[in-house]
């Protein structure tokens, strides 16, 4: 049982006999249970925080090396490039013969946001089909850092870019164009 002990009262430092006080006890039990069952009650009915992830989907195994790859029309494709200290670099369609850029541009909502739209929109216009929206290519550098990637990722969340993909692969008048300046 828990209690708690006031003292005992039995004062023999002045020399006078003082009246034995008898000592007063308070049971703490009650309160000891009624802290356990808040405790329990407030751990199962708060809810955990979930961890928020973005959806990033992966291809699958490619099993057959004879398999043609998937062409895509280089009008409805926008390639960004990361580069190192921040660096942004983008075209729209072939890097040979661009229809816009190559060009370095900033990060954010004046940006490549603005930038994404607008394609998107010219995208839509051209195809005259909805569904066959903008593809965006991602290509982090070797240098560039996770958070610049993470930031172009938010960017295709936030204009809606329905088919993107990250790919690691740059062919050399890429490197030269993300290494100038």
């Amino acid at each position: 049982m828990a209690e708690l002990n006031t003292g005992d009262g039995d004062g023999k430092k002045g020399g006078k006999v003082r009246s034995k006080k008898s000592n007063s006890k308070v049971d703490l039990t009650a309160m000891v249970d009624l802290a356990f069952l808040l405790i329990t009650f407030f751990m199962l009915t708060t809810t955990l925080s979930k961890p928020q992830s973005m959806p990033l989907g992966l291809p699958d195994k490619q099993d057959d090396p004879t398999e043609k790859p998937i062409k895509v029309d280089e009008n409805r494709t926008l390639t960004i490039m990361l580069g190192d200290n921040n660096k942004l670099v983008y075209y729209m369609g072939l890097l040979a013969t661009p229809i816009a850029g190559p060009k370095e541009i900033a990060y954010g909502k004046e940006g490549i946001r603005a930038e994404l739209l607008k394609r998107k929109k010219s995208v839509v216009e051209y195809t005259g089909n909805k569904d066959k929206g903008l593809i965006v290519i991602i290509k982090p550098g070797k240098k560039s850092n996770y958070r610049n990637l993470v930031d172009i990722l938010d960017e295709m969340a936030i204009v809606g870019v329905p088919s993107n993909a990250i790919v690691n692969d740059f062919t050399p008048e890429e490197l030269k164009l993300l290494e100038s300046n």
